[in-house]
């Protein structure tokens, strides 16, 4: 799939494709009477009543998100990093300092303060929820650290294999929203602690569009479009974020809002990681239109264009408006033409 990077109409991508079938048809120019023939085309097709759908096809990337990064607090030697591409759930650990785990917790608040005997508020709370979820009990989950909660504690102390202080200090354990993926190794085994140590992503992979401001009204959130991975494969998105704030292009780049696409189902991404891929998003819908084949359009003398409908042994070329283009197919008006006639096409 060449080319991702550009954004371009879907109408305008069948409009080239269709050029290669209207040049074979010899347009060129020319007048709009109907004018009966009696040479038969090659082939023939049917006029269609249907709905043509207009797309807007732009270039975006597969991968697992954003990206965050991860930091050592100071103090210590790195002794264990995750490799690239490990997944890291709640109660498993993200690093090690002197050969000490640093667990994973999920939550918004990062351990910021010591949390001991007395201590109250949300963090506490957090805390407490990750030690229910980890199957630690004998307390309330509250705002408040009881005594119960530094037994628990305790108990999850032991099982890491660090001091059972009942408290729970900043570096101790890291905070994420939810299971991470490792992306990148920012520190080496051996390292101080007290920076960089990796970054992380999801464990979900997502598409993610630079749009061109100027197609922004065309994406909704909760909107479905096609994600082509390959010229032969296809699977669904659902838009769930659209960027509030442009970023400038630079040279021939155009401003854009940034837009991410859940995939339904990551299964049929297979082992694709880091890859471009095309999103078509919807423009505009056509209902209840008279459509025929691109190839079927004849130039006619002066401009426009006509169809050469074919009746029994004889042909005529009819005048008409072309509308919306759409895989390989485009809308027609003009006077007589009804569904069901058939028109020629090459072959």
């Amino acid at each position: 799939m060449n080319g991702k990077r550009a954004a371009l109409l879907g109408v305008a991508g069948v409009v080239v494709i269709g050029g290669a079938g209207l040049a074979t048809a010899g347009l060129g120019g020319g007048g709009g009477t109907p004018v009966a023939h009696s040479a038969l085309p090659p082939a023939t097709a049917e006029i269609e009543r249907t709905t043509l759908v207009e797309t807007e096809s732009v270039g975006g990337t597969l991968a697992y998100g954003t990206t965050s990064t991860a930091s050592s607090a100071g103090g210590g030697t790195l002794t264990w990093l995750p490799s690239p591409g490990t997944v890291i759930s709640r109660g498993r650990a993200a690093y090690k300092v002197d050969n000490k785990p640093v667990p994973l917790l999920y939550g918004t608040l990062p351990i910021y303060r010591t949390l001991a005997t007395g201590s109250e508020g949300p963090d506490v709370r957090q805390l407490e929820r990750n030690l229910q979820a980890l199957g630690y009990t004998g307390f309330t989950v509250d705002k408040t650290f009881s005594a119960a909660t530094a037994t628990a504690v305790k108990e999850w102390q032991e099982d890491l294999g660090v001091a059972e202080t009942g408290k729970v200090t900043p570096g101790s354990a890291m905070v994420t929203r939810r299971e991470i993926r490792v992306a990148e190794r920012k520190a080496a085994v051996g390292d101080k602690a007290g920076g960089p140590a990796f970054t992380y992503t999801g464990t979900t992979r997502v598409v993610t569009v630079d749009l061109d401001v100027k197609y922004q009204r065309l994406v909704k959130k909760g909107a479905e479009v096609t994600i082509e991975l390959t010229e032969d494969e296809t699977t669904k998105g659902t838009v769930t974020k659209i960027g509030k704030v442009a970023k400038e292009g630079e040279g021939e780049n155009p401003t854009s809002v940034e837009v991410t696409i859940a995939v339904r189902k990551q299964n049929a991404l297979g082992s694709y990681d880091k890859a471009p891929v095309d999103v078509a998003f919807t423009a505009g819908k056509h209902a209840n239109v008279l459509a025929v084949p691109v190839g079927a359009l004849v130039a006619q003398p002066g401009g426009g264009y006509g169809v050469q409908v074919v009746q029994g042994s004889t042909t005529r070329t009819v005048k008409v408006e072309t509308g919306v283009f759409s895989e390989g197919r485009v809308e027609i008006s003009g006077s007589g033409l009804a569904e069901g006639m058939k028109v020629g096409v090459p072959k």
